[in-house]
């Protein structure tokens, strides 16, 4: 969107509605990739999108998530830096669906490995785990995250994921026991209701949604388009993958039903105190937390206080109302889930651990800005960590480059924006106190639950903060004006959710359960003496939302920029009004103009040179001079425009991607260059290593049985003689798919011992003989053409004789008649011909040494040589290393001087470091190498397979071990059904997009104050504009063609070029083309 010719919100918006009615959900500005949600599955997420994307520059293809996450796993690689992904936009704008993408295309283009491929399928799983007992279904988006998780994922130097760990923030745990109409709580509930089978819906005591008060208060159960039984499937599969044991499974799941009979329990008033309504409904919540039934009625009605007096202290049981149990009651729920969910957030971490860490990838997926009816405590802790990434966003890309820019000495004129760091400090600040600061006062000085502490709370934020320009109040609770809107907050219960207390008395009774698994997820000392003030949810959430700023700021920042089409959830409609909202509160309109008037590409000077070094012998291997003049002459050795780069201080300064993207092409060229000559000399190494092989194993076939030539003893073995990829005469009669092993001309004797030339070809199925005609008819008569003598099937010849002597004859013998030849590379054709006949027939050929030779001959027509029969050959040692022939009638003599010994081996050493080695060597280090593989299988792989087996038989194992007695669920009578009445309608207004508030208008500011033209100084005069030659026209002229121009009487027309043919070229109105010379005069 760089490229958009006006800059502002509603051409932006434009652009974004367009992309999005045609499926282009991903665009660009700079390196911030955005982001829309299309509410539906797209074709374009398969493996042909990252074969790709991967390695490719990241203006090669379309904008899309695959090439963000490809620049950063290659930036990790090339800089050694870790880099990290921050997803940011409203609930519901798509930002778990990004994240899956990212972690999906990493792991598959990432190394492999059984350990690296457990760790990827580690990744991968926690995915649909930590959804369904972190995720749930609210108003804005089906699948809410209400949790904040930030995912490192730490790689080996070579590239590949071998661990990994997830930090998790502030489980919204207020869900577990309420939620707003038309949300759901927590998958996992609806998961186990759909999914389970009988036997665990027995155990668990689980039966329809509607049974459980703390999930049938909204009214909805289901989500469109949405199947629980299939997804718990899933978050099973899921747990064995991150090596939970069957038994752990159980008891997460024991734990789960536990909560969901803990809501079913409630009380009445008696004698203004709290007890149970229906005594029925603790024996199953009981039953499953191995508690007594006596010990959880007494800690749900009653409270245990210590009271100090002087020197003395004593302990008194206070009982408690009806308000008090109950919310002692989801006090309880609450901790159990959060422990629960804390458990397997340290499952998949222990799962993928590492002892060190080198480099790593992370990606922040949290809980996106989000506006409610009725907005509590969790959505102003929500709002403030979006508002801190916000933060985050505007440090690094409008106002540290800008900076940056002022620094390094680049001629820069500064864009105005909005900075939220005030919204920040009003809810952080510690001098002068801010929101946060503020509540933990109030809740340290509070002794009961109870509306006085919430009112308290209003009266000193309007004393603190009330006359801050972000900040006012309402009859209920105050307003913030975030970066994103103006949100209302109820402060009711705001204090009792930042206390969020466990009280002793329910922990003492968590750690009397009979399951160790329970008594594991409360492990505080309660003899331990407490000392200072307890920690609060916000003093939490801000040191967590601090630490993770810290942690990206650390890495190499990659943004995704999600926006939410609509609030209907519905694929293709357009909200204007929202989208443009978020393109203004995005700041997307600053970044733009930022990014025009800036630099894509910046490095520091040796980070620069170390990369493009290669370009230039004076920079390769190491540039010997200042590194400024060295970043210059790279520059220039590539021609590259002055107008294209700016030096700094430290610096170098890139202003077109285009510019880059000839650098990188540049090098690549030369790194490929490098790697086929590389590739060449590993090439030759590995032929000379194969022929020596082939030398040596064609000297033991003739060991002892034949005298050597001197010439052929130590010779190189090249296969093809003949140069057949330049003779496609010859290739024509050799199979398209068949590979040619040895090609030679060869001598081939007749009956009558006369000698004619043949191309001799060995395939590994055939033996060809080709040979050369005159043409005797047709139109190509005279003509010399090859003709296919003979092809033999290797499988088909009997065997091979051979002398004793140093001569180069041999026969083929064959079924139907023998081959007499002649080669002085017989040597390596006699190899071949053994190994390819021992691959065909699995014995070896028979190869005869005799200096009598017979063979049969073909039979022929009429005359004393023409019958058929056999011929002889006589080897006799004469003279000299050329061998005489001699026919006699039926017997050729063939005398030739003594050769090397028959015992002679070759005696050329390869001086080369490496040597070859034997097959036999090769099995020795392969066995070495499996031997010191580990046998074992640990984790998931184990887990999995052992689970999958057992977890029909072992399921409720936890629970039979109970001593108790599994109770029935009890009937629901006059109990508690859902409070919100179908016929009620719902109040819809918070869905409408949100006033902007001071954030808006300090934007709206930024653009109305706009710098006085020229800084006041006067124009300078115009350069005269260079005089183009002219013509008026005399006459009118119709254009005849295409390429020609139309004019009128008297129109002037700009002289381009004249041609002595009287047609000139010219333009007119912004056309170009030719017309009539003679119909106009110059000017």
């Amino acid at each position: 969107m760089v490229l958009l010719s006006k800059i502002n919100e509603d051409a932006i918006t434009e652009n974004l509605r367009k992309r999005y009615n045609d499926d282009y959900i991903f665009t660009y500005i700079g390196p911030v990739l955005i982001s829309v949600n299309p509410f539906k599955q797209l074709p374009y997420f398969t493996d042909r999108e990252v074969e790709l994307y991967q390695g490719a520059a990241q203006y090669e293809n379309p904008p899309h998530i695959f090439a963000l996450a490809d620049l950063m796993f290659r930036n990790m690689m090339i800089d050694s830096e870790n880099q990290c992904v921050i997803i940011s936009g409203e609930s519901g704008a798509g930002k778990t669906v990004a994240a899956k993408f990212i972690m999906s295309y990493i792991s598959k283009v990432s190394g492999g490995g059984a350990k690296v491929q457990r760790v990827k399928d580690i990744i991968l799983q926690s995915n649909p785990l930590l959804e369904a007992f972190g995720n749930a279904k609210t108003v804005r988006n089906n699948n809410s995250s209400r949790f904040g998780k930030y995912v490192e994922i730490q790689f080996c130097g070579g590239g590949a994921p071998d661990g990994g760990k997830i930090s998790n923030f502030l489980l919204e745990k207020s869900r577990v026991v309420s939620q707003n109409a038309g949300e759901r709580n927590f998958h996992i509930y609806y998961q186990i209701l759909e999914g389970a089978s009988s036997e665990q819906r027995e155990n668990l005591g689980v039966t329809t949604p509607d049974y459980y008060f703390y999930l049938n208060q909204s009214g909805t159960y289901t989500v469109d388009d949405v199947s629980d039984k299939k997804d718990f499937a899933e978050t099973m599969e899921a747990m064995a993958v991150v090596g939970l044991s069957v038994e752990e499974q159980d008891s997460v799941l024991q734990i789960v039903a536990s909560i969901l009979h803990l809501g079913n329990i409630s009380f009445r008033e008696e004698n203004n105190y709290a007890s149970i309504e229906s005594q029925d409904f603790l024996a199953f919540p009981s039953f499953l937390l191995g508690v007594q039934q006596e010990a959880l009625c007494s800690k749900l009605t009653s409270r245990v206080m210590d009271s100090k007096w002087g020197g003395r202290s004593e302990s008194i049981a206070v009982t408690l109302n009806t308000e008090q149990a109950a919310f002692t009651r989801d006090a309880l729920s609450k901790a159990l889930y959060g422990r629960l969910f804390d458990f397997l957030v340290q499952s998949v971490n222990r799962a993928m651990q590492k002892d060190h860490e080198e480099l790593n990838i992370g990606v922040l997926d949290i809980y996106g800005f989000e506006i409610f009816q009725k907005n509590g405590f969790e959505q102003f802790c929500i709002n403030f960590v979006n508002e801190k990434l916000q933060q985050i966003f505007i440090e690094l890309t409008l106002k540290a480059e800008q900076e940056e820019y002022v620094q390094e000495g680049i001629q820069w004129t500064p864009i105005d924006y909005f900075n939220n760091k005030v919204v920040c400090d009003l809810i952080e600040s510690k001098s002068p106190p801010g929101v946060m600061c503020v509540l933990d006062d109030v809740c340290a000085t509070m002794h009961a639950k109870g509306e006085g502490a919430d009112l308290t709370l209003l009266q000193k934020l309007q004393g603190q903060v009330g006359s801050d320009d972000h900040f006012s109040s309402w009859n209920q609770g105050f307003i913030i004006h975030h970066y994103a809107g103006k949100v209302s907050y109820d402060v009711s219960g705001f204090c009792e959710r930042n206390r969020d207390v466990l009280f002793p008395d329910l922990i003492e009774l968590m750690q009397s359960s009979e399951f160790s698994f329970i008594r594991s997820l409360f492990p505080e000392n309660l003899e331990a003496e407490k000392r200072g003030r307890p920690s609060t949810v916000g003093s939490k959430i801000k040191k967590q939302a601090n630490s993770l700023v810290q942690t990206l700021m650390r890495c190499t920042p990659h943004y995704v920029r999600c926006i939410k089409p609509n609030e209907t959830k519905r694929a293709g409609d357009w909200e204007e009004k929202r989208v443009r909202h978020q393109v203004e509160y995005l700041g997307l309109r600053e970044n733009i103009r930022v990014r025009r008037a800036g630099f894509s590409y910046r490095r520091v000077f040796n980070k620069f040179l170390q990369r493009y070094a290669i370009l230039t012998r004076e920079t390769w291997p190491v540039w010997r001079g200042g590194q400024r003049d060295g970043v210059l002459h790279l520059l220039r050795s590539v021609n590259m425009d002055q107008d294209q780069y700016q030096l700094g201080t430290s610096k170098v300064f890139i202003r077109a991607p285009e510019s880059l993207f000839l650098l990188e092409e540049m090098r690549e060229r030369k790194y490929n260059g490098f790697a086929r000559v590389i590739q060449k000399a590993w090439r030759k190494h590995v032929a000379v290593r194969k022929y020596v092989q082939m030398r040596q194993e064609a000297s033991d076939i003739l060991l002892n049985k034949k005298e050597r030539r001197r010439n052929s003893l130590n010779r190189n073995f090249v296969g093809d003689y003949l140069g057949l990829d330049q003779r496609p005469e010859i290739r024509t009669f050799i199979g398209r798919r068949e590979r040619v092993e040895f090609a030679d001309v060869v001598l081939k004797y007749d009956r009558r011992f006369r000698s004619v030339k043949r191309d001799l070809v060995l395939t590994p199925k055939y033996l060809y003989l080709i040979g050369r005609e005159k043409v005797k008819q047709g139109p190509d008569k005279g003509q010399i053409q090859e003709v296919l003598k003979r092809k033999i099937e290797i499988q088909k010849i009997q065997s091979v004789s051979l002398s004793c002597l140093q001569d180069d004859l041999f026969v083929v013998h064959e079924e139907e008649y023998d081959s007499v030849l002649q080669s002085v590379f017989k040597t390596e054709l006699l190899s071949l011909m053994v190994k390819r006949y021992n691959e065909k027939m699995g014995k070896k050929l028979p190869l005869k040494f005799n200096n009598l030779l017979e063979f049969k001959v073909k039979k022929g027509g009429w005359g004393p040589f023409t019958s058929g029969g056999s011929r002889q050959i006589q080897f006799s040692v004469g003279h000299g290393d050329e061998a005489v022939l001699k026919p006699s009638g039926k017997v050729l003599h063939v005398s030739i001087g003594p050769g090397l010994p028959k015992d002679s081996r070759p005696t050329r050493k390869d001086n080369r470091k490496s040597r070859y080695i034997s097959p036999a060597h090769n099995a020795h280090n392969a066995n070495n190498a499996n031997n010191a593989r580990p046998q074992h299988r640990t984790g998931a792989g184990a887990g999995a397979g052992a689970g999958a087996g057992d977890r029909r038989v072992s399921r409720g194992l936890s629970l039979r071990q109970s001593s108790m007695e599994q109770p029935s669920l009890p009937r629901l009578h006059g109990n508690r059904q859902s409070i919100l009445s179908p016929q009620q309608p719902q109040d819809l207004t918070f869905m409408e997009v949100p006033e902007t508030g001071a954030a808006g208008l300090q934007r709206r500011r930024s653009k109305e104050v706009r710098p006085e033209p020229g800084r006041g100084r006067p124009k300078p005069s115009p350069k005269p504009r260079p005089r183009t030659p002219q013509c008026r026209a005399l006459w009118a002229y119709d254009a005849q063609d295409t390429d020609e121009l139309s004019f009128n009487t008297d129109d002037v027309i700009e002289i381009l070029s004249e041609d002595a043919s009287g047609w000139w070229f010219g333009r007119l109105r912004g056309r170009e083309g030719m017309f009539p010379g003679n119909y106009v005069e110059k000017i």
